[in-house]
């Protein structure tokens, strides 16, 4: 399914940016780049990588210690990732605007969130990873990544269990998938969502994203396997999974959905009530082939 927004938003989009890089003094060079959310753009600026998000009024002011501003504020310094120089915000025609002037990076490890090959990555980088989220634990935050409202819901719905009675929490990225991830060296994209998140979450959501190349998803459970295998981490796993259930439904990743539901019941012993819906099969199966 393509993450690529509608016309009227990429030229709102559009728009926005060249807006922004006025204001903020930089000539921007080199495509425009659309988030896989579909509601940012990024370009680059000489030096730097200008990104703008589009986000209904109601998001604005920026929330205190939230966000790529309050990231980088608030996350240790050894956590590598691009560097915060610059933010200008404003609400327009009844969105709020988000511009954030970063250090330029190297390519991503994925343009999708989903892996589809292998990359190649070495022991540098897995190290580097484990040390990242170390880091990010240490760092404190407010925000609840996750709420326990949605929990209650995607759990019956999804899995075919109930919520768990408790969900531990730690400081975590919240959205750690493949294309948030650099090459080499390592570094952390979109802090959009950095916050307390499940203990396990992180590593299970890059472990659901890669189940369509078992190494890398083999070694993401391996070399997270001190936290993935405790009771906390497996709730953890168990939420990666009916949040990418979730996204099957509305319509993402369909090819990743048997694979879903199989490391589900793994873990459950409960089929997903999803999978077992002759609709969505038929949809799913429609989708893998379109």
């Amino acid at each position: 399914m393509s993450f690529q927004p509608d016309d009227d938003t990429r030229r709102n989009l559009m728009a926005a940016h060249e807006k922004a890089a006025a204001f903020l003094g930089l000539v921007c060079t080199g495509p425009a780049v659309f988030g896989t959310s579909g509601t940012t753009i990024g370009r680059r600026a000489e030096s730097v990588w200008l990104r703008v998000s589009r986000n209904s009024r109601h998001r604005a002011p920026r929330p205190t210690g939230q966000g790529a501003l309050g990231a980088e504020q608030l996350i240790p310094a050894s956590v590598p990732r691009p560097r915060l120089h610059n933010t200008a915000d404003w609400t327009e025609t009844g969105w709020f605007y988000q511009a954030d002037v970063f250090d330029l990076v190297g390519p991503t490890v994925s343009s999708t969130p989903d892996l589809r090959d292998d990359p190649g990555l070495d022991d540098g980088w897995w190290s580097a990873l484990k040390d990242a989220l170390a880091g990010i634990a240490e760092a404190p935050s407010a925000k609840i990544t996750l709420r326990r409202t949605w929990v209650e819901q995607v759990f019956p719905k999804y899995l075919g269990i109930p919520a768990p009675a408790e969900v531990e929490r730690t400081t975590g990225h919240g959205d750690l998938q493949w294309a948030n991830l650099t090459t080499g060296p390592l570094k952390i994209l979109d802090w959009e969502r950095w916050g307390l998140v499940p203990i396990g979450y992180d590593p299970a959501v890059l472990w659901v994203s890669s189940l369509l190349v078992p190494e890398v998803a083999d070694r993401v459970r391996v070399e997270f396997a001190d936290i993935l295998d405790t009771p906390a981490g497996r709730v953890g796993q168990l939420i990666a999974l009916a949040e990418m259930l979730q996204a099957v439904d509305r319509g993402y990743y369909p090819e990743l959905a048997p694979l879903l539901a199989d490391r589900a019941c793994g873990l459950t012993g409960v089929t997903p009530p999803q999978v077992t819906d002759p609709g969505f099969v038929r949809w799913t199966m429609d989708q893998q082939q379109s």
